[in-house]
């Protein structure tokens, strides 16, 4: 009875998730990937239409996990809001912790303390690598690596010890403020900081010869996924996709907000516009936060970390405002309409991820199902930050 039962579940996934269909052409397979499956990373489902092995038609289906966050920005007040920020993209959380802060602080003309700015910038770039790292160690694992995803972890969770001291948090920070942060950062948190830089600065040649030059690796991601410039821009893929197919806009550095105009950083690109060369900027982008975050260090003034003369409420005057930054996977932008309440009237939110995800349909057509799953994999998709 026990294996007729188990056989009868079995029975009723098969017939739940594989579906052969007959055209002209022969016999197609329909296949969901997820919401379930490890490679959606989420609650995320896509509808693969296959001819054999090879991807006709996959169509991406959304609303999982829709949480509602723009509705809610519209009946909590702007400082009850804050948290939802971090709930959005929860691997980069300081990034749209910082486009919301900042798009009210446009909205209300708010003076941030020099201080304050270059802790953002510290904090986000460490997120930014410890989102990177996630990418990097999850990514490989979908390709059938297990062994980086514990080195990457490893960096991982110091970066989370060092955030901790003074987010209080691991994961869905809330630590930006209107006019500055919460906590300003000590002599603990500075030393830690520069002993992990050094330790992994280190790392990343380890990296290079564990992983980037492997064969297995380049036979998966070489010339996978291969994405034209034209593609980008019709779809609005913005960050390390856009970066990898050539294109060097980042908002750090042609939008500049905070003090990033006063760091000097590079641009990475890629030039074959492949899953290769995604994972290569990606990689280089994280060596790169190493170098914004030392300069941040030294440059570090004396001064409060929050503006001393803020307004007793929040209630901006009637007006719009829109304010963008550079997240880990693309450009973040807020939009917030005001009439004169304590709550938005409007609030609107750019999700890289949405953009990115929302060309993988016609990019993985006639695509292998396994080159699927690694372009899938190189557009670094956070399914909260897309069903918002």
């Amino acid at each position: 009875m026990a294996l007729e039962a188990n056989y009868g579940m079995v029975g009723d996934f098969y017939t739940q998730n594989f579906t052969t269909t007959h055209t002209g052409d022969g016999d197609t397979l329909i296949l969901n990937l997820g919401p379930q499956h490890p490679s959606t990373h989420g609650v995320l489902r896509v509808v693969v239409e296959l001819d054999g092995e090879y991807v006709k038609k996959a169509e991406p289906v959304l609303g999982y996990i829709h949480r509602m966050h723009e509705k809610m920005g519209e009946v909590k007040t702007y400082l009850q809001y804050l948290p939802n920020m971090g709930r959005v993209d929860y691997l980069h959380a300081l990034g749209w912790n910082w486009a919301y802060v900042g798009a009210v602080e446009k909205l209300m003309g708010i003076e941030v303390p020099e201080r304050a700015e270059f802790i953002r910038v510290i904090t986000c770039e460490l997120n930014r690598i410890s989102s990177h790292l996630l990418w990097w160690g999850a990514y490989l694992l979908d390709l059938g690596a297990f062994t980086p995803i514990l080195y990457a972890f490893a960096d991982r969770e110091r970066i989370m010890d060092i955030l901790q001291m003074v987010t209080g948090s691991r994961l869905t920070y809330c630590y930006y403020r209107f006019g500055g942060v919460s906590a300003d950062i000590g002599e603990k948190f500075i030393s830690d900081l520069r002993a992990f830089l050094a330790q992994f600065k280190a790392r990343i040649p380890m990296f290079h010869e564990l992983v980037t030059g492997n064969m297995i690796l380049r036979g998966r991601c070489v010339d996978i996924g291969v994405l034209p410039v034209e593609m980008c821009r019709r779809y609005g893929a913005t960050g390390p996709v856009l970066r990898g197919s050539g294109v060097a806009y980042d908002v750090r550095r042609f939008e500049p907000y905070s003090v990033y105009d006063q760091l000097d950083f590079d641009v990475p690109v890629g030039k074959a516009g492949d899953a290769m060369d995604r994972y290569d900027v990606r990689v280089a982008e994280m060596v790169q936060s190493v170098r914004i975050i030392e300069q941040a260090l030294d440059k570090l003034p004396e001064g409060p970390f929050l503006n001393p003369d803020l307004p007793d409420r929040f209630i901006p005057e009637p007006g719009e405002v829109y304010y963008s930054v550079e997240g880990a996977r693309g450009k973040i932008g807020v939009y917030i309409v005001s009439d004169g309440s304590p709550k938005p009237y409007r609030l609107k939110l750019r999700s890289p991820s949405f953009s990115n995800l929302s060309l993988f349909a016609e990019l993985s057509q006639g695509t292998l199902l396994g080159d699927a799953i690694s372009i899938m994999g190189s557009l670094d998709l956070v399914i909260p930050e897309i069903d918002r």
